[in-house]
């Protein structure tokens, strides 16, 4: 996903397994002493979610106009099937043959932006107003505005796939509100974010973790080994 329109990294969070108490803290070590830290023995670990990191992509600039890039915190909001709504960071829109401005999968932009025929020229501000020139008209009138979604928290969204995401309980209610208030990312035209995927970063982390499991791997086979020497020599 390293080239996907406003794609957020996903990690994963692990947490322990239950402790075998071999020896208590402050457990009887001889006639006068005391362990001070006692024996725990691990059983391992498990995936215990995974955390989407939304930090801030790179904006890139396209010259398309309908383009459009979130510089900031928020979503676009958007139509799915079902009367479903989802939320994206991908901004790469178009018009659809019944005027109306969706994304690269055909879903009707969140509220509804209907784009006149024979329009020259499309023009979005940072607020997310567009505005459109037509024949016979000299100044661009406004057909509506791109909103932004914000949420409590926004790491509790659902993700569906096809980059896009859902309210859910943990996410809490939608806010919609204009770009560049209370908190809202600016709207930038004729730009997308790239995603915050790092090639080099993913690439050591993938190192580590085969040496990682390279050096358990090779303790599993000394402990078999020691077991192996154990029963056959005791």
């Amino acid at each position: 996903n390293v080239n996907t329109t406003g794609y957020k990294r996903d990690r994963a969070a692990f947490e322990t397994l239950a402790y075998q108490t071999v020896t208590a803290p402050g457990a009887p070590s001889t006639a006068e002493t005391r362990y001070a830290t006692g024996l725990n023995l691990g059983t391992g670990v498990r995936i215990q979610g995974t955390a989407r990191i939304d930090t801030q992509g790179t904006l890139s600039q396209t010259g398309n106009s309908l383009d459009v890039a979130l510089d900031g915190e928020g979503y676009f909001q958007i139509q799915l099937p079902g009367a479903q709504l989802g939320y994206t960071r991908a901004g790469n829109f178009s018009r659809s043959a019944q005027g109306l401005l969706v994304t690269a999968e055909g879903y009707q932009v969140q509220p509804g932006i209907t784009i006149p025929e024979g329009t020259t020229s499309i023009t979005i501000g940072t607020d997310g107003t567009v505005s459109a020139v037509v024949p016979g008209q000299t100044e661009p009138s406004q057909v509506g505005q791109i909103q932004v979604a914000t949420f409590p928290n926004a790491a509790g969204l659902q993700s569906i796939g096809d980059n896009y995401l859902i309210e859910s309980a943990a996410s809490g209610a939608v806010n919609l509100g204009i770009a560049g208030q209370d908190g809202r990312g600016n709207i930038r035209q004729g730009a997308l974010e790239g995603s915050n995927v790092n090639v080099v970063e993913e690439l050591v982390d993938m190192i580590e973790t085969q040496r990682a499991y390279e050096v358990n791997s090779k303790m599993i086979t000394a402990t078999d080994e020691m077991l192996q020497y154990v029963n056959q020599n005791i």
